[in-house]
């Protein structure tokens, strides 16, 4: 195996593909990344057993050739030490492996030496003998993620629960995440004729995340029974989907509400997060929402070792019962408004002991479900 290869695209490639690899894994396979060269690209794949990024360099880019294949081959370098080697050459960088799997990695002046792994027991890229297949710009599914990831269970004993259900039907996704005490859930039009459901896991989609940016990138989705395929340009992420079937939903969006209220997103924000500074006890982790009257409401908050803090912020609109009061965890409020853009969120109350509905004003594609800690007249007992 030789070849000789631009650095800032074989930097950028090893950034890519490295960070899937762990180095406290117990498999000395899995702490590198694995080096394909053929005729016409070289091919970097980092994994970490669940998920395998694979990162193409071809031999033109940008109008330029910046890659040269002498010789076709494999081989597996540390992960670690060739991302840090890599980022101090100074120039073009020239490798060659010889029959021992040693590799001598050449940038100008400076000579290195790696003692390599024979890549034959490295994990295979799955084929993904998709039977759903859908296209996503990069930045909608960026929001996708960013609008439910958070919502997922930390817990291990409910699996399902710990990814996020991507369903596909009648030209429309919808993703769902829960750990059974809020609900997110993402509407997306696209356009397949297909219909399918699966669980992706939420490290899964964080790793993705962080290789398919902000912009408009064409993202092809292929799900096949038991893995799903994130191809982005000369970029892949492939992961194993998580097994087992996930909650019904369909019940569980009120189809009306006693009180609707329309607020500003980002006072009401900024009101929870204060209100939160005297709900860290595990105790007393209630944030109070009521009226006050029609127009205004209170928001408050105590800690019995501390102290209490309380404010009143203006109703931009009310339907419905003037009179509410509900108590809810702060945490998962500021989790929701965080991640509506919108001026103006509403609120749907229906009682103090039933989940609480929040949407942006005006989008019907977002909405979030948080069941409320206890009822209002228990906190305050």
């Amino acid at each position: 195996m030789e070849f000789t290869v631009n650095l800032p695209y074989f930097k950028k490639a090893i950034s890519i593909v490295s960070n899937i690899v762990s180095a406290k894994t117990t498999l000395s396979l899995l702490t590198g990344v694995k080096l394909v060269a053929s005729a016409d690209k070289l091919t970097l794949i980092g994994s970490n057993a669940d998920v395998i990024i694979q990162k193409d360099i071809p031999k033109y880019m940008d109008g330029k050739q910046v890659l040269e294949v002498y010789q076709p081959g494999s081989i597996i370098l540390s992960a670690k030490y060739l991302s840090d080697l890599v980022s101090k050459l100074p120039g073009e960088i020239h490798i060659k492996v010889n029959e021992h799997d040693r590799v001598t990695i050449q940038s100008e002046e400076v000579i290195t030496t790696f003692n390599g792994m024979n890549p034959d027991d490295y994990p295979t890229v799955p084929s993904v003998k998709e039977i759903s297949r859908v296209q996503l710009a990069s930045n909608e599914l960026a929001e996708i993620i960013k609008q439910t990831g958070f919502a997922v269970s930390k817990n291990e004993s409910r699996p399902v629960l710990t990814g996020v259900q991507f369903s596909l039907k009648d030209n429309e996704l919808i993703a769902v995440a829960t750990n059974s005490h809020r609900l997110a859930l993402r509407k997306q039009k696209v356009r397949t004729g297909d219909n399918c459901t699966c669980i992706i896991p939420s490290n899964t989609l964080q790793e993705l995340t962080k290789i398919i940016g902000t912009g408009s990138t064409p993202i092809n989705v292929s799900i096949s029974e038991k893995h799903i395929a994130f191809e982005a340009e000369l970029t892949t992420l492939y992961s194993k989907l998580i097994e087992g079937n996930y909650p019904d939903i369909s019940t569980l969006v009120p189809a009306e509400s006693k009180t609707i209220l329309t607020l500003d997103t980002k006072n009401l924000l900024n009101g929870i997060d204060r209100a939160r500074l005297f709900a860290s006890d595990r105790k007393n982790n209630n944030i109070h929402i009521e009226s006050e009257d029609s127009s205004m409401m209170k928001i408050s908050s105590n800690s019995t070792e501390i102290g209490n803090i309380e404010e009143t912020q203006a109703i931009y609109s009310i339907e419905g019962e003037k009179q509410f009061k509900i108590a809810l965890d702060g945490n998962l409020i500021v989790d929701a408004l965080k991640v509506i853009k919108e001026e103006l969120v509403m609120i749907s109350i229906n009682g103090s002991i039933r989940p609480v509905l929040m949407q942006p004003k005006g989008n019907n594609n977002y909405l979030h479900l948080i069941s409320p800690v206890r009822s209002y007249e228990t906190a305050n007992t």
